[in-house]
């Protein structure tokens, strides 16, 4: 099974170089969308990456702000994936942007009045923050490490910047860093993926985008998802069974389907108000997304497989750790749908009557789907986070000190 799993990435991992070769010597060319639908699966990918890592970072946040005792087993974990989902989150919206080798930029042309230079700054200090809080919270372990002998102690010795001192003293004023950071991170996580929802809503040209539930909408899906995917983790991959592993995954598996149907409440809000209101530009998305060329990322994905599957099983079989895990990996994978219903959509209706039928062009196209190159581009964005994400799980005390 393990050697099947590594040619499948193996392949993946290849097949995405393809793209990525593709997009650094052909640039935007191979990519579908166009002047009318500007962005596409590369966006929708970044901001769901970025609520998969806001949403476990909240989670963390339980353990080491909020001191929540029965998941303080998960603390380690979710901070790691939050750093991993966010480097994935970056690295897709790098391939997206015009010129990828000038994104340096934003940081020497301030433009305060600009919703996405907000968005970098924000980015970056919470980067710096993940890396800092995941150091402090494994250093422990590291130093506990650093007393073996050969290459595992060297590098553990390494990591942990040669601060060996395990006093209680010492432990307890990083114990308070550690709070301290995550009381800084939640507000900044709050920031910076609800700031993502309000790049949206601020948009009033697009009235599917132009919504104050934005912010709320975009911070309640990355619990959502974030706490889905962090389930699943434990669910398959914890390396401890038995009956704590199980109350573990049962706890995770409610917050999960709560977290799930609060974020279904507040989409119903958003759908029925507007289309209750029937003001032709506010509706035009709403019909696309539910009835028109798109109505299968919704209804299947997104409502049959991400939403009533999970929560038939979450609410018949909590305790069942196979099924809580399927039906967090399923809420995971296909919250992808919701981000894709969020770009697009809005997108893909015209601001002017007629404005199709106006000029007539290969890139002047109001329908899009991803191309065989974006696909390949976002399959390396994944591939390589698997990696990155399997190489810090067997080779950092990330759940669990190895026995000795």
């Amino acid at each position: 099974m393990k050697k099947t799993l590594a040619y499948l990435w193996a392949a993946a991992f290849l097949l995405g170089l393809i793209g990525v070769a593709q997009r650094l010597f052909y640039g935007h060319q191979l990519a579908a969308y166009g002047s009318y639908v500007v962005w596409g699966l590369w966006v929708a990918a970044y901001i769901y990456f970025i609520g998969l890592s806001a949403g476990a970072f909240l989670l963390s946040s339980l353990v080491y702000v909020f001191g929540v005792e029965r998941l303080e087993k998960v603390g380690k974990l979710a901070l790691f994936t939050a750093l991993i989902t966010l480097f994935m989150a970056l690295l897709s919206i790098w391939f997206d942007i015009g010129h990828m080798g000038r994104f340096w930029k934003v940081y020497t042309s301030l433009a305060w009045e600009s919703m996405m230079a907000w968005m970098v700054w924000l980015y970056t200090a919470y980067f710096i923050l993940l890396l800092v809080e995941t150091w402090f919270v494994m250093r422990p372990d590291l130093v506990r490490w650093s007393a073996r002998g050969g290459i595992e102690g060297s590098v553990a010795r390494w990591l942990a910047f040669g601060r060996l001192d395990l006093s209680p003293a010492i432990l307890e004023r990083e114990k308070k860093i550690v709070r301290a950071l995550g009381t800084i991170g939640i507000p900044l996580a709050v920031a910076f993926h609800g700031g993502v929802g309000a790049l949206f809503g601020v948009v009033g040209a697009r009235p599917y985008w132009h919504s104050a539930l934005y912010p709320i909408l975009f911070l309640v899906g990355a619990l959502a998802s974030g706490g889905a995917l962090l389930t699943a983790i434990v669910a398959f991959f914890w390396p401890e069974r038995g009956k704590e592993h199980e109350e573990l995954v049962s706890f995770l598996g409610r917050i999960t389907l709560g977290l799930l149907a609060f974020d279904l409440l507040l989409e119903w809000a958003e759908v029925s108000i507007t289309l209750w209101g029937s003001i032709p530009s506010h509706v035009a998305g709403f019909k696309l997304m539910l009835f028109g060329s798109y109505w299968w990322v919704f209804w299947i994905f997104h409502l049959i497989l991400g939403s009533i599957v999970p929560i038939i099983l979450l609410s018949l079989w909590p305790r069942a750790v196979n099924l809580v895990g399927l039906a967090a990996g399923l809420i995971a994978i296909t919250f992808m749908s919701v981000r894709l219903n969020i770009v697009i959509p809005g997108l893909a209706v015209p601001e002017l009557e007629g404005l199709m039928h106006a000029y007539t062009d290969s890139r002047l196209q109001f329908y899009y789907f991803p191309s065989l190159h974006e696909w390949l581009v976002l399959l390396f964005v994944v591939s390589l986070g698997v990696a990155l994400f399997t190489m810090g799980y067997r080779s950092l005390p990330i759940v669990r000190m190895r026995e000795e």
